[in-house]
């Protein structure tokens, strides 16, 4: 993508200067997201910003949109936590890696157009589901509940929320208010600063104040804590650069190191196909809202590369899963972005905020954190989209988006995604097979223009012979069929002719062998000839003949 930017225009200082105010301003953007997500995720607010900065910058410099913003996103958060509470940050960080080499294959296999044809009512189905879940975890921290731990299924986390209602903290309740009014309110006075940014403001320096008072708030400071080589330890994000570990050497759930095993692998295999997934449908989508915003294009195998090259490294280095993330690539090209050096210089400003703002970044409240999640959740979840399409969509579609919905809030996304795509493709199938159509034309002048015996039948298919289809569209030829002795089939309108429907017609010629009736084919298609030709399905005496035209399949009847 660099080097498409560098040679459709020539890059000059003046576009550096973009790059860089873009760089900087989503840069800022993205530091309490960054932190934000994390915590989402059941790990620290650094892993974030190592995402963000790892990530971020290697995704900018290989991937195949020149404006995209890469890091954590609300997305991979009903992925993410169950991962981390099961295996801990080792086994985050190894399903990380696992799911970046999955992307470099999808890269490698072109298959970067292939996540168009996911159906739209699979991806706000998984989206909503998705913003219920985030909202859902941010109630515990939102309220400032003491809620020792959250159980593993959704039920079961709203019955521990019920029953923890009573331990509501108001102070952190004050601050969480405070934080989503503002998060609101600000849009409204259309300044070019970004509505999180101030709400985070204002709700760390309302704890400040509330301290002042002996009022205590937990922060990112008092809930997370850090050991440094020397041995000393620390409050909040540890201000030292991303270091170099194995993955598996990293604590596991019971904060051991937790090494690596086949049995491993494949217990995360099923996590890393659906982060790979939801990596490649998120970074592919934004890529196609940015093309819309600039008139541009994307290169969507190289997309997949970059954002797998990307996912491979940054665990190496405490990064989280990244993907593109569509508000602040948005925000990227707003800021007036020219090139994917905005990109790297985003990630350049977090890493300055990881060597610099640590100590303040750790007076951040949770509950201010949790309103601001809430926001991410409701804007994840696509609901105006989603509530049209439940009033306009077909039944099909409708019943696709509940199924992805119910299954990603109760159970997960990888069997949600599983589920919505067979069922879609089910229904799709369904659908196309009631379209197919054998209809009698023997009276029909517009085909048949000469007079034929009373024992001809003259039948015309129009739709793809494939499996769905095939029995009931040869069932209907032997009924309009019964008791001729001459069978013209016109095919010009049939393009597609899979095994199922080469099966149903090798026993329609079967049936017509045994009936002593004549098989008149007439306009086949290029794709059903050569399936025909590689089964070895010939003209037969008496039995089966093949015509170029309709015309001469009706001179020879």
């Amino acid at each position: 993508a660099l080097s498409q930017a560098c040679i459709a225009d020539k890059y000059t200082g003046q576009r550096f200067a973009n790059d860089l105010l873009a760089g900087l301003t989503v840069g800022i953007i993205a530091i309490p997201l960054s932190m934000a997500l994390a915590i989402a995720s059941g790990v620290a607010p650094q892993y974030g910003l190592y995402t963000a900065i790892i990530s971020g910058f290697i995704i900018a410099l290989l991937g195949g949109s020149r404006y995209s913003i890469s890091g954590p996103t609300a997305a991979f958060v009903v992925l993410l936590f169950p991962i981390a509470e099961k295996f801990g940050l080792a086994g985050l960080l190894l399903a990380t890696v696992m799911s970046g080499i999955i992307l470099v294959l999808m890269a490698l296999m072109r298959l970067g157009r292939l996540i168009q044809y996911i159906p739209e009512s699979i991806t706000l189905g998984f989206t909503a589901g998705i913003g219920v879940v985030i909202a859902t975890l941010q109630i515990k921290d939102f309220f400032g509940m003491t809620v020792s731990a959250m159980p593993e299924h959704y039920w079961d986390k709203v019955a521990v929320l019920v029953d923890g209602s009573s331990t509501t903290h108001w102070p952190s309740l004050v601050i969480a208010l405070v934080t989503l009014a503002v998060m609101l309110l600000w849009p409204k006075l259309r300044l070019p600063v970004p509505a999180h940014l101030p709400a985070v403001i204002i709700g760390s320096v309302l704890a400040l104040l509330m301290s002042g008072y002996g009022i205590d708030v937990e922060t990112i400071g008092s809930r997370f804590h850090y050991l440094l080589p020397d041995g000393s330890s620390g409050m909040g994000i540890p201000p030292v650069l991303p270091e170099f570990a194995w993955p598996w050497q990293q604590a596991g759930a019971d904060g051991q190191p937790l090494g690596i095993s086949w049995s491993l692998v494949q217990a995360l295999l099923p996590s890393a196909l659906a982060i790979a997934m939801l990596g490649a449908i998120e970074s592919l989508l934004c890529a196609v809202v940015l093309d819309g915003m600039t008139g541009t294009r994307h290169s969507a195998n190289s997309e997949l590369l970059g954002q797998g090259v990307g996912n491979i490294v940054a665990p190496f280095f405490g990064g989280i899963p990244a993907t593109a993330a569509i508000a602040r690539s948005a925000a990227n090209v707003k800021a007036g972005a020219q090139s994917p050096v905005a990109g790297m210089i985003h990630a350049l400003v977090v890493l300055l905020a990881l060597v610099a703002l640590t100590g303040i970044l750790s007076y951040i409240p949770m509950s201010a954190m949790a309103a601001l999640l809430l926001v991410v959740a409701w804007n994840m979840s696509e609901a105006p989209k989603a509530v049209h399409l439940l009033k306009t969509a077909p039944r099909s579609d409708v019943l696709v988006f509940l199924v992805c919905f119910f299954l990603t809030v109760v159970f997960d996304m990888v069997i949600a995604i599983s589920v919505g795509v067979v069922l879609a493709a089910l229904l799709f199938m369904k659908e196309v097979a009631e379209m197919i159509q054998v209809r009698d034309i023997k009276d029909d002048q517009r085909y048949v223009n000469k007079a034929l015996h009373e024992d001809v039948a003259v039948l015309r298919i129009e739709g793809p012979l494939f499996f769905a289809a095939a029995d009931h569209v040869f069932g209907e030829i032997s009924r309009l069929s019964a008791d001729k002795n001459i069978i013209i089939l016109q095919m010009e309108n049939v393009y597609l002719l899979d095994a199922g429907g080469l099966a149903a017609l090798v026993r329609l010629i079967g049936q017509c062998r045994l009936n002593e009736t004549r098989l008149l084919v007439s306009d086949l298609q290029f794709q059903p000839l050569k399936t025909l030709v590689r089964a070895g399905i010939e003209p037969f005496d008496g039995v089966l003949t093949f015509f170029p035209s309709l015309d001469d399949a009706l001179q020879e009847a």
